[in-house]
């Protein structure tokens, strides 16, 4: 990791995106332009769009500018758009959450008050950490294949909107009672685990940071920082194992259970029977068979001087672990 600084307002330069078509999107756009003037941001560019279609191009152009720092409002799939954008750039990428699940912001433990989290642009520090790669496409907090891409589908805007945070219980009770289970590979390209072969999976997901799901954990020691993903595959079982493994899905420790698989590595290959949509961080973009790849230290973001986020260097080589 490298070391942490602040940045200096009055003499940066910020370009703040704010998705409408996120939940407090719309509302939120006006108000974060005001916040951050006040906190002394007086070179700002505002750029606000109706929804996510024209986010890729947006913050492309935006980091195109070279900006100090690229402010982010919007979901986690916004956010994740962002980080790929500022991704190997000298460009900060800053974070409101305006979202549903705000997982992201809760990993770094960004505010979810917009006031609050403005006055981290200016009173946080800078961290580096890792980004998630599906092919091409980049990730900040999971990328899942089977129920999870059954949840993003019942999660509507409305629903959403309706019911916030509430929304993934009800989306996850709707997609639970309609899954088809699966089969898949798990590849190692780097030989540091043997071949996975897995049948009548309810769920495979490859985590980069630690929270999804509006605030589940991927694992008990899952870190944005350890040059890692965490990989697990949950085998469908009688209700009452999944009943079990929800229980433990809030501290990540369900990665125990005796019908979960579970590695961490740095490259994977995922095959499914059939294919499968892939969802990355809210958003399915894309399909198996996916290569998985984490980017380390690829995006320089601000957090809160008392975040316990990104305060690794990532443990060397014989430090993945497995229980399978």
């Amino acid at each position: 990791m490298q070391p942490s600084r602040p940045l200096a307002p009055r003499k940066s330069r910020a370009v703040l995106v704010v998705n409408g078509a996120s939940r407090r999107g719309a509302a939120a756009a006006a108000t974060a332009e005001r916040l951050m003037r006040a906190q002394g941001w007086r070179d700002l560019e505002v750029r606000r769009l109706e929804g996510g279609a024209d986010l890729p191009a947006t913050l492309g152009a935006a980091v195109a500018t070279a900006p100090d720092l690229l402010v982010v409002g919007g979901g986690d799939g916004s956010l994740s758009c962002g980080a790929g954008a500022v991704a190997g750039t000298e460009v900060v990428l800053g974070v409101l959450p305006l979202g549903t699940a705000n997982d992201f912001a809760r990993t770094l433990q960004v505010p979810h008050d917009l006031p609050s989290a403005v006055a981290t642009l200016t009173e946080g520090h800078v961290v580096d950490i890792d980004l998630g790669r599906v092919g091409l496409v980049p990730y900040l907090n999971v990328a899942s294949i089977g129920l999870s891409v059954g949840v993003t589908e019942k999660l509507s805007p409305r629903l959403k909107k309706r019911l916030g945070p509430l929304a993934y219980p009800v989306a996850t009770l709707a997609a639970y009672r309609a899954h088809e289970p699966f089969s898949a590979r798990l590849e190692f390209p780097d030989g540091d685990h043997e071949t996975l072969e897995l049948h009548d999976l309810l769920q495979v997901a490859v985590g980069n940071g630690r929270h999804y799901g509006g605030g589940n954990a991927v694992s008990p020691t899952a870190s944005l920082d350890d040059h890692l993903l965490d990989v697990y595959a949950i085998v469908r079982g009688r209700l009452r194992d999944h009943v079990s493994i929800a229980r433990l899905l809030k501290d990540g420790s369900f990665v125990e259970h005796e019908r979960v698989h579970h590695v961490a590595t740095r490259r994977l290959r995922v095959v499914t029977e059939p294919d499968l949509g892939v969802n990355l961080d809210g958003e399915i973009a894309a399909r198996t068979p996916a290569d998985f790849t984490v980017e380390r230290n690829a995006v320089h973001v601000v957090v809160p001087v008392h975040s316990a986020a990104a305060v690794l260097d990532g443990p060397g080589p014989s430090a993945t672990g497995t229980h399978s």
